[in-house]
């Protein structure tokens, strides 16, 4: 069986709302990205990823990079992992409000320009085609992939804290939720 281990990005140096769409790394959000290529390095190397694979998004590149530079590999952008679509309708200062509004919901219940659901499967099954690799994410598409693994409908299965390893195991093109990454203390997200 595969594995494929995914990393919620370090902390940005702006949260969502924020005028910069496409934040980097703060300096607690640095620290976290190099705590988290030790943690990988750490594991039996039987249980270490080969390939680094990362959101298009800066926060997620910066937190691989430590990760892929320790590897000696390239990191692959894959946008199937990346932030969950927002409705092109909606400005940027609306996204945070419809973003709260989703996390109360079901994957089903989103209003947007697709189909939330078949988003989720989309994210699970580019993880099941990145087994071997450390996949660096985001909040909500880590939820997705906890969700199809383990069933469920809420958008909000867990709150992985920044920088935490969450790991699946590969069966086929099914994912199964091995063990869950390290949960933030607050609600803040």
């Amino acid at each position: 069986m595969n594995r494929v281990h995914v990393i919620r990005h370090g902390k940005p140096a702006v949260t969502w709302g924020g005028e910069d769409e496409d934040p980097g790394l703060d300096g607690t959000g640095l620290l976290q990205a190099l705590a988290v290529a030790k943690e990988v390095l750490a594991l039996p190397q039987d249980q270490r990823p080969t390939r680094v694979v990362s959101s298009p998004l800066r926060r997620c590149r910066e937190t691989a990079e430590p990760l892929a530079d320790a590897l000696g590999v390239e990191i692959v952008i894959d946008p199937r992992v990346g932030e969950i679509p927002t409705p092109a309708a909606l400005s940027h200062e609306e996204r945070p409000a419809w973003l709260r509004q989703a996390f109360d919901g079901r994957w089903d219940q989103i209003e947007g320009d697709l189909d939330y659901v078949d988003w989720t499967q989309g994210v699970a099954a580019a993880l099941a085609e990145h087994g071997g690799a450390a996949v660096f994410s985001h909040f909500v598409a880590l939820n997705a992939a906890v969700g199809v693994a383990t069933g469920r409908g809420e958008v909000v299965a867990f709150r992985p804290d920044h920088c935490s390893r969450t790991v699946f195991d590969i069966d086929g093109d099914r994912l199964i939720l091995a063990e869950k990454g390290r949960e933030a203390q607050s609600q803040v997200l």
